[in-house]
């Protein structure tokens, strides 16, 4: 399933989401922004700082189980009353793109932006930072704790 990892620091995911905000602020102003919990929750808050936005709202997901992914479950909706137009929805990583898809449904005209994408979902956001090969698991820095890693050669032996 997933052949290769790529560990992600809280300085690299603070400079990408970052840099997400360069991109976005080329753009329209946003009303405000929605996180993709949970996920979504620290570059949103880095987006929003950067982009001066104080109005931040979420909508909760459950779609994997360790690296299992599952069907999407939406466990709350945002508040917003309207389409989601002149919304950003902001979320750490596009997969498949099953979870940008469900809230699409229910917000067809926000504009979608991730830190990460990888092909099988990128075509579903309108803006991201890193492209990441579909055979790669990204280990974000909520994900770690601090031990002794194993070598490639030894994750390549098993």
């Amino acid at each position: 399933m997933y052949d290769k990892s790529f560990p992600v620091s809280w300085e690299e995911l603070h400079r990408n989401s970052k840099a997400l905000a360069w991109r976005l602020s080329e753009l329209k102003p946003y009303k405000g922004i929605i996180a993709v919990t949970r996920g979504g929750l620290v570059p949103a808050a880095i987006v929003a700082r950067e982009l001066d936005i104080r109005l931040i709202d979420t909508v909760c997901v459950l779609s994997y189980n360790q690296k299992n992914k599952g069907d999407v479950n939406i466990l709350k909706e945002c508040a917003i009353a309207n389409d989601g137009r002149d919304w950003l929805i902001v979320d750490d990583l596009v997969d498949t793109g099953e979870t940008i898809k469900t809230i699409r449904q229910t917000l067809p005209n926000a504009h979608y932006a991730t830190v990460y994408a990888k092909p099988c979902g990128r075509k579903q956001v309108d803006t991201y930072v890193t492209e990441v090969s579909q055979d790669t698991w990204i280990y974000f820095p909520w994900d770690m704790e601090m031990k002794p890693a194993p070598t490639i050669s030894e994750r390549t032996q098993k």
